[in-house]
């Protein structure tokens, strides 16, 4: 995938941050397009998307409530732009699908290099998964199979789609079983930043565990260690 085959939809009130963001990203070969506010995001949204920028705080529809709409129908990433950075916002955020968050103001190296390493990992994240018995590059464990290539749990012939925070937590405790994570520890390890509290990955792994059919008070994959952290046997 090219970046001329790539197409980023821009969300923000503020016409000079659409501006330059049009700008920024255009001129890395990206294929951009505009809206305003969330509810023209939304109307705007598509299989042909490849990647959703929404701020936060928008008329018509905030960002969170238009991500919520798009998680609903497409995969494709999400990053949140905020003025704001207290954990609440970022749970509220992650909670509804977001791959990440950027904190107002930002560099545009800053936002270049998080558009780039998102694209990267969910690159093969449509590509139609082959059995597991036919793949090299996958974790075993229970009954299911995590597939690093596309970035999915297959299980008795079930693909089931992960968002990349997802896959890369479940993936982060997969590839070192039986090894206690702590919420900070897993927090840091995927966002290589400090942590900004416990509720952000608890929303993802009960989000996980939602879709595995897990039961938290008996869970069979992700295993809780009380007051200590989640692993996996």
């Amino acid at each position: 995938m090219n970046n001329q085959q790539i197409r980023i939809l821009i969300a923000d009130d503020e016409k000079a941050i659409r501006d330059i963001l049009y700008l920024l990203l255009c001129g890395e070969g990206y294929d951009v397009i505009t809206a305003k506010d969330g509810q023209e995001a939304l109307s705007m949204s598509s299989e042909e998307i490849d990647l959703y920028i929404l701020d936060v705080n928008m008329p018509e529809l905030s960002g969170f409530l238009a991500g919520a709409e798009i998680r609903r129908k497409y995969d494709a990433p999400i990053i949140f732009l905020t003025a704001y950075s207290g954990e609440s916002d970022k749970v509220m955020g992650f909670s509804v699908g977001a791959d990440d968050y950027i904190v107002k103001p930002f560099s545009n190296m800053e936002l270049l290099m998080r558009v780039k390493a998102i694209l990267r990992r969910s690159a093969k994240a449509h590509v139609k998964p082959e059995p597991p018995a036919l793949q090299k590059n996958v974790i075993y464990f229970q009954d299911a199979a995590l597939d690093l290539d596309n970035q999915s749990v297959i299980r008795k012939d079930e693909i089931i789609t992960l968002t990349y925070t997802e896959f890369k937590i479940l993936e982060l405790l997969l590839k070192h079983k039986k090894k206690i994570y702590s919420l900070d520890n897993i927090y840091q390890s995927i966002w290589e930043d400090e942590a900004v509290g416990d509720s952000a990955i608890m929303v993802h792994i009960k989000n996980i565990r939602k879709k595995l059919g897990d039961n938290s008070r008996n869970p069979k994959y992700i295993k809780t260690a009380w007051g200590r952290g989640y692993y996996v046997e």
